[in-house]
């Protein structure tokens, strides 16, 4: 049987997902620690809708 190739999401290579690769999804553990790290410094932050630090935050009558 032939092993399952996705995409990485890291460098876009390919990537076996299969018990074989300990890295599963990513093509190697490179990519998996930039993935990693990427995340812990907060990069894959969603948009918020929450006001800038200098605002006012929390009672609405202080807003």
């Amino acid at each position: 049987m032939k092993p399952k190739l996705v995409r990485c999401p890291e460098c876009g290579g390919d990537s076996v997902y299969a018990s074989s690769n300990p890295y599963r999804p990513f093509c190697s553990e490179r990519c998996k620690n930039m993935d990693l790290g990427a995340w812990a410094s907060e990069s894959f932050r969603l948009p918020t809708e929450a006001p800038p630090d200098d605002q006012v935050f929390g009672d609405p009558k202080l807003q």
